[in-house]
């Protein structure tokens, strides 16, 4: 890990992904977690002030400690216990079925085996449980499409290996969840880096 990995890009994250429209999407999404939850990807606990008295306990999956660290104020105001997992998204350190609801937002994209994840989150999911997620990614417009995949080698070294052409709903289908909600399209922004979906979906019973 380079001196940018460590130092420069975890407080750029922090900066950018508190803009308002990505607040916006927090507030509206967060709030349906309840119960013991898991957070993957939970970086500076941005999420964090939008859980409810819902939510009994939360797990935060991350490799990075250095974002984490940015998210320390906001952890100390939960009214609920929150523990920080220094792991990756493929190897989530929690048992079979110990989970009620699993959070992603913003998180796929970067994860290097999307898929392998969100088997993760699937395993660790008890019957019936909900993964609540919003993520960018792949536009249906070809044009739009075509500076996507232009852009993304690119665009992963600075991003700290964010993908922009990740189709989201297929990789949550095909790592075995059954799609309850989703919604589709453009935030505001250049549109290759902000083409979401966003929704709910679930361990089949």
């Amino acid at each position: 890990m380079n001196i940018y990995e460590k130092y420069v890009l975890p407080r750029l994250i922090n900066l950018v992904m508190q803009s308002k429209a990505d607040t916006a999407e927090r507030a509206k999404l967060i709030p349906q977690a309840s119960g013991t939850v898991l957070e993957v990807g939970i970086g500076s606990a941005l999420n964090v002030p939008f859980y409810d008295a819902r939510v009994k306990r939360l797990c935060g999956v991350d490799p990075s400690r250095e974002l984490w660290q940015l998210g320390r104020k906001r952890v100390r105001k939960a009214p609920f216990p929150v523990v920080f997992l220094a792991a990756s998204g493929e190897q989530i350190p929690l048992e079979d079925m110990s989970v009620d609801t699993v959070v992603s937002t913003w998180t796929l994209c970067t994860i290097p085996d999307p898929v392998k994840a969100l088997e993760e989150m699937r395993r660790i999911l008890k019957t019936g449980g909900r993964l609540l997620f919003v993520e960018h990614g792949r536009s249906p417009d070809p044009g739009v499409l075509a500076w996507q995949n232009r852009l993304n080698r690119v665009w992963g070294r600075v991003a700290g290996g964010c993908n922009l052409n990740r189709k989201i709903d297929d990789l949550v289908v095909q790592a075995g969840f059954r799609v309850r909600e989703i919604e589709r399209g453009y935030a505001s922004g250049p549109k290759p880096f902000v083409y979401l979906y966003k929704g709910q979906a679930e361990r089949p019973r």
